[in-house]
């Protein structure tokens, strides 16, 4: 198995789910688990430019009163932010030590508006990035966090829902493809599962034969190749019916009792919060299978 280090980012607020998650699944291949745990957004102290003037007595004296009131309610909110942060990391910490395994654990204060740079960061350095149900909650957290670490790295992801019972040695596994380099993106980052599986099912909906995309027998390059690998692969061709990809795949990975989904992550900057959602969408209303996206 191919992955030695597997990061996973948490919020400060959020339950031990994700890690636990994620630290299982390092057990597995007996990979290395950093844990980035990200806090509440930094408070930032604002100034008041030279030239703004002073309000007249007795207003700017009650204004002032009143900033000053403020600026130490923050402080105050500040401190309980850090203690409870030091204390999760603490508690993290010592989860992972009773695991025994190979762990880092840090944590990286930004505002939110570089938050997508500092899961980058970090995911750039990692083989694979795990999104637990706690972040894929988490509506100011999750979408920057996944775009950064899928959209701006060429590394994969591995979301998995609230119930999905994680594995990277999955028996039976379902790749969506649709000879997109996003697709082969994925099947080659998910090399390892692939060839360890059981069985792998190569499903293409709505294939259309043709030289320039799916060649003259959809799903048998990708098969090939895959096989070549040592992945014991088989084709499957499924109608729409009218249906949408997603919901004719999720079905299929539900008929073959698949224990994860291969797929490429498609949309480009402008389509990353509706990716997001996308992919919310799919983990919430379709079943309750871990998503290995590449992108």
């Amino acid at each position: 198995m191919g992955f030695k280090t597997v990061l996973c980012l948490t919020g400060a607020d959020h339950s031990d789910q994700d890690v636990r998650t994620a630290a299982g699944l390092c057990a597995e291949v007996g990979a290395h688990l950093s844990v980035l745990i990200i806090p509440p957004p930094m408070l930032l102290m604002s100034h008041r430019r030279i030239g703004d003037g002073v309000p007249e007595w007795p207003v700017g004296r009650g204004q002032a009163i009143a900033r000053l009131n403020d600026r130490f309610r923050q402080i105050d909110r500040f401190t309980q932010d850090v203690v409870r942060l030091e204390k999760r990391s603490k508690d993290i910490q010592k989860l992972l030590e009773s695991m025994s395994l190979a762990y880092d654990v840090d944590t990286d204060y930004c505002d939110p508006a570089s938050l997508g740079e500092v899961a980058r960061q970090r995911a750039l350095c990692a083989d694979l990035t795990i999104i637990g149900p706690g972040l894929l909650n988490d509506e100011n957290l999750g979408p920057p966090v996944v775009n950064g670490c899928l959209f701006d790295t060429g590394k994969p992801v591995l979301v998995v829902p609230k119930g999905a019972e994680a594995t990277l040695w999955p028996r039976r596994v379902l790749v969506g493809w649709d000879s997109r380099v996003e697709a082969s993106r994925a099947a080659r980052e998910a090399l390892g599962l692939l060839c360890a599986a059981e069985e792998v099912r190569v499903a293409l909906v709505d294939p259309k034969a043709n030289y320039n995309g799916n060649g003259a027998e959809p799903g048998a390059d990708i098969a090939a190749y895959l096989t070549r690998h040592g992945a014991r692969v088989s084709v499957d061709l499924l109608p729409s019916a009218g249906k949408s990809a997603a919901t004719v795949l999720a079905q299929h990975a539900i008929d073959i009792s698949a224990d994860m989904i291969v797929m490429g992550a498609y949309g480009s900057r402008r389509l990353r919060e509706r990716l997001f959602g996308g992919v919310t969408r799919w983990i919430f209303e379709k079943p309750t299978l871990p998503l290995f996206l590449a992108r």
